[in-house]
């Protein structure tokens, strides 16, 4: 993908994955009050001048990091299997991916969507380009097994909504206090069979099929 803030040299590539894995290291860590110029530098073993030349100041960073999360999201659901003859079981695959990469890492799911970072508004082309790019691969899912027709991009906000959903409260009560008497047991395999029922009732109730 595209980056205002990626040079053509191979060299400053690799150094900008540097700073950007830096600054993930920082945000899982530290929280979203770690995520300062000088705090992603002194991840990265370099200087706060070195930050504000390759990113021109935070918001370049918080930009330049928005974009690096949705990129990893995308290697994920890319590194995936390969279809296969069952398409509702690629789509709950592809679904059960987003939960992972959730999982992974909830200050850095919280950054892409759920504006964690109050004084931080990410640049609309970047945010369409960014969405596009991975939305697009859920659509492509769903056309597989849409009836002719079908608007495959309602079908796929519809999904995308209630997997967020899911995801979300999941991720709330996991960092809170557990409930003794909370319905799901706090368990991974709980959690996962609760999402993965979801996510099939949101499928069957948008008439998808094979």
């Amino acid at each position: 993908m595209a980056t205002r803030h990626l040079s053509t040299q191979p060299a400053d590539h690799h150094n900008r994955v540097r700073f950007l894995d830096a600054a993930l290291t920082v945000l899982t860590d530290r929280g979203v009050g770690g995520l300062t110029v000088r705090g992603v530098a002194e991840a990265a073993g370099a200087s706060t001048i070195t930050v504000y030349t390759r990113f021109g100041g935070r918001t370049g960073l918080l930009d330049a990091l928005y974009e690096r999360a949705f990129d990893l999201l995308r290697e994920d659901l890319l590194n995936l299997p390969p279809e296969t003859d069952d398409g509702v079981a690629d789509l709950l695959e592809i679904a059960l991916a987003y939960r992972r990469f959730a999982l992974e890492s909830p200050a850095r799911y919280a950054m892409m969507f759920e504006r964690s970072v109050h004084d931080y508004d990410p640049d609309p082309e970047l945010r369409t380009a960014v969405l596009r790019t991975t939305f697009a691969m859920f659509v492509g899912k769903i056309r597989r097994i849409s009836d002719p027709g079908t608007d495959s991009r309602d079908y796929g906000y519809l999904l995308w909504t209630a997997m967020h959903g899911l995801v979300s409260v999941e991720l709330t009560i996991r960092s809170q206090t557990p409930l003794s008497d909370w319905f799901i047991e706090p368990t991974d395999e709980a959690n996962e069979i609760m999402y993965r029922t979801g996510v099939l009732s949101m499928i069957t109730g948008l008439g998808l099929h094979n």
